[in-house]
Formats: structure tokens, sequence, C-alpha cells
């Protein structure tokens, strides 16, 4: 087989493969401006389902809820992931490592159901001794940042790798303390970590369905509960215009993540050379 061979079959396969992933969205996107009652039976086109999501005030509040949990979720969960990473990584040996190393990666292979359920019996034995908390959206935030700190710590703990740790010792020769060392070296060039991984969690706690079933209340349903909800009975029209704005949203979200990510790194790789070149000179 040629170079011309593999490199045609290569580019096939990729658009097999990106026509595989992304055709259901796309038509998905299409659909949500058919008039037609039947979500696969196209009539002509309207922005009818549009307007009868701004007036679904259920739907609206799942997807506040869904906003304000997945928020908050995720600034907690990179807050803990980034002390749990960097104990991890900074600290080789302190009691416990061990224990925390595998406790911050085992959400990542628990089944989701294991780990609602295991959080509903315990918030279940805690109200019945303690009488708090009810389950409503603080259990709901509290499991989405148990599983998003887990994800946040696997994507710190990969920036903290490449970074030279000689830029620490560095600062502290010139008089940082630790606590200054962090804020002024290690934050910054931590940053896009930072928002890749607030990004992260905040997509897996807005579309997760399993931990918010266990979790929630009475009054207390987030929007993918919502659509699932009304999916078993039939899908609504409407499911398709809330997923097209959330399709819109997340990839401009997406875009400017990577737009600045690729800034905040060619910065980083300007500043290195000019120090390097300050140094020679």
């Amino acid at each position: 087989m040629n170079t011309n061979m593999i490199k045609w079959f290569s580019q096939s396969w990729m658009v097999v493969v990106y026509i595989f992933l992304y055709m259901p969205i796309v038509t998905l996107v299409i659909f949500s401006f058919n008039d037609s009652q039947l979500v696969t039976v196209w009539s002509h086109a309207s922005m009818r389902w549009y307007a009868a999501l701004m007036n679904d005030s259920d739907l609206i509040a799942a997807v506040a809820l869904s906003l304000k949990i997945a928020f908050f979720s995720a600034l907690i969960s990179v807050f803990f992931g980034v002390f749990t990473a960097f104990c991890l990584n900074r600290y080789k040996r302190f009691s416990g490592r061990t224990l925390l190393s595998s406790m911050a990666t085992t959400p990542l292979v628990m089944p989701d159901v294991i780990v609602g359920l295991s959080l509903l019996l315990m918030l279940v034995s805690m109200q019945h001794w303690l009488g708090y908390p009810e389950r409503g959206l603080f259990t709901i935030l509290l499991g989405h940042a148990l599983l998003g700190t887990a994800y946040a710590t696997v994507v710190v703990t990969s920036r903290l790798r490449e970074m030279d740790g000689k830029l620490d010792e560095a600062a502290m020769d010139l008089g940082c303390q630790p606590f200054q060392v962090f804020r002024l070296v290690t934050l910054p060039l931590l940053l896009p970590a930072l928002v890749s991984a607030f990004l992260l969690t905040f997509t897996l706690s807005f579309d997760d369905v399993v931990l918010s079933s266990f979790l929630s209340g009475p009054g207390y349903s987030t929007m993918p509960m919502v659509i699932f909800s009304r999916a078993r009975l039939g899908l609504n029209p409407t499911i398709n215009a809330v997923a097209t704005v959330t399709i819109v949203v997340v990839t401009f979200a997406v875009i400017a993540s990577s737009f600045y990510t690729s800034h905040q790194e060619r910065k980083r790789r300007r500043e290195v050379a000019q120090a390097y070149s300050d140094t020679n000179k």
C-alpha cells in the first residue's frame, strides 16, 4: 500500500468518524426549527419551539438550577483539585499519600450508580442522626463536586508534571515564601489547566443524570432530569430547542477557551525565551 493510499484511507476514516459523532447533533439542531409536533417528521421551518421554550417555566427553572449547580460545583472541584494535585505532585513522601492518591482517582473508575447510592445512604444516615441535610440543591452540589474533583485533579496533575520544578526553587532563592511561590509562579502557569478543568467539570455537572436523580429532592429537578422524564413519555420538540441552545453556548465556550489557552501558552513561551535571552546576555 503506497503513501497516497494510506493518506486517502486515513482521511476517509476520519470523515466517517466525524459524521458518526456529529450527524446526530446536526440532525437535532435542524429539527429544532421544525414546525411539526412530531420530532422526526419535517413539515416546514419555524421558530415555534423556541417561542414555546420561553414559556416553559419548568424547563427554564431546571436549566437555571443546572447552571447554578454546575458553576459552583466546578469552582469547588477546581479548588480542591488544585491542592490535591499540588500535594501529590510536589510532595512525594508524606503519611497518607497513597490513600489520598487512590481516593482522588476512585470516582473516575467507580460507576455513577454506586457513587450515587453510597452518597444517598450517607445522607440518609446523616439526616436521621442530625436532621441535616435535606436532599436538594446542596446534596446535588456535593455529589457533583465529589466527582468533579477527581477529574480536576487529573487535569491539573498532568499540567504540574510538565512544569519545571526549578522555577519554584528559583523563586524561593529570591526570597519568596511558599505561598508566594504558589500565588506568583505556580498558579499563573496553571491557569490554562484551571480553565480546562473548570469547563470539563462544569460540563460533567451540567449533563449529569444519575447522581442528580439519587441526590435530588422535591422541587429540585435539573435540566437532564426534566429531559429524561419527558423523553420517557414521548419526545417534545421543545427539547430540541433547549438542546440546540446548549450546544451553541458550549461550542462558543470551548472555542473561547481554546483561543485563550493557546494565547496563554504562546505568551508563556515568549516569556521563557525572553528570560533565557536576558540570562545569556
